[in-house]
């Protein structure tokens, strides 16, 4: 079975799970009333979106799950048992776990809001606190299983940078998961960035697992492609007017899936083009900060940047549309650089 079938298997999966998952839990939530908080600090005219449910990241990580393992029994059953144990196949599962590990964050905070009726949930200290300690561990695992490599490719050549290697990527993925995070604030934009981004990963994947003419690098792509066919299925119901918000659970866990499956590319570098709209609504709330402290006004009209453009009367469709083409056009260019 080649990597084509593998992928749209474990995509169709991972879909039709979602779908039906969503068709069941999204009455149901609403049911018992375990829907999203409004704060009073968000745009005023988010407040009619008061009560839809929340959670939508568990549902689309769970249907992505089931794809996985579908794709992974299927790939075990075709690969020799040389390929079963080649560091494609642990490094795959290294980074799924790490994003697991992020979405499990995402899902206390969420658990925090939704059960205990704490509008915040978990505190900015305790998440970062605990998102360094899981990228830690990531890292660490990274090395351990598959080898030190404390070098970044450059256009200028290879970078050495030792022990800092550990220290900059560590600050980087964690600033990058938590951008992604921001970047979920209006109907079906951090899906639509992420679907994007995970398309050209997929395209990237296929093409490693072509030119290697090795069946166990079929997993790298399997996961994206489970991810993909999750997602898709959340955006039906996402796509504005929401049905459903993924929470924290599912904007941490996007992050850290990404992250992952760019740092298993080996071109640490290109984390920025691909999330470069995540890093923008990153720096955008920074900004927003730091001038506010120093001058007592205001760069933007309201940060995240994306509710900047709403507070210009952009509608959130036409964001959406914005950003994702602008991720389209550095996704293309990042996929250039990867082969």
């Amino acid at each position: 079975m080649n990597v084509y079938w593998l992928c749209g298997i474990s995509a169709s999966i991972a879909f039709v799970i979602g779908v039906i998952l969503y068709k069941i839990f999204i009455p149901l939530l609403r049911k018992v009333k375990l829907g999203q908080k409004i704060l009073e600090i968000g745009p005023s005219w988010h407040k009619s979106k008061e009560g839809t449910p929340n959670l939508g990241g568990l549902i689309f990580i769970t249907a992505m799950i089931i794809g996985i393992a579908t794709g992974f029994v299927l790939l075990y059953n075709t690969a020799d048992f040389y390929e079963k144990s080649s560091s494609i196949f642990g490094a795959t599962l290294i980074f799924v776990i790490f994003a697991l590990s992020q979405g499990l964050i995402g899902f206390v905070d969420d658990y925090v809001k939704l059960f205990k009726k704490r509008n915040k949930g978990l505190s900015s200290i305790q998440k970062l606190v605990l998102q360094t300690l899981t990228t830690a561990g990531y890292l660490f695992a990274n090395a351990y299983f598959m080898g030190a490599d404390t070098a970044i490719d450059t256009p200028w050549g290879e970078l050495e940078l030792g022990i800092f290697y550990y220290v900059i990527m560590l600050v980087a993925i964690v600033y990058i998961i938590n951008c992604a995070n921001l970047t979920d604030g209006i109907d079906g934009l951090a899906g639509s960035i992420a679907f994007i981004i995970c398309t050209m990963l997929l395209l990237f994947g296929i093409y490693q697992a072509k030119e290697s003419q090795t069946v166990i690098m079929d997993a790298f792509p399997i996961a994206i492609a489970s991810l993909l066919g999750a997602l898709l299925a959340f955006l039906i119901f996402n796509f504005h007017p929401a049905k459903i918000f993924m929470g924290d659970t599912g904007s941490l866990f996007l992050g850290g899936f990404i992250v992952g499956a760019i740092m298993l590319t080996d071109n640490e570098l290109l984390l920025i083009p691909v999330s470069l709209i995540w890093i923008i609504e990153g720096l955008s709330v920074m900004l927003q900060v730091f001038f506010f402290k120093k001058t007592g006004k205001r760069i933007f009209k309201m940060a995240p940047i994306h509710h900047h453009f709403e507070k210009c009367g952009w509608g959130e469709v036409k964001i959406v549309a914005i950003f994702s083409f602008i991720t389209v056009a550095f996704s293309v260019l990042t996929y250039y650089f990867l082969i």
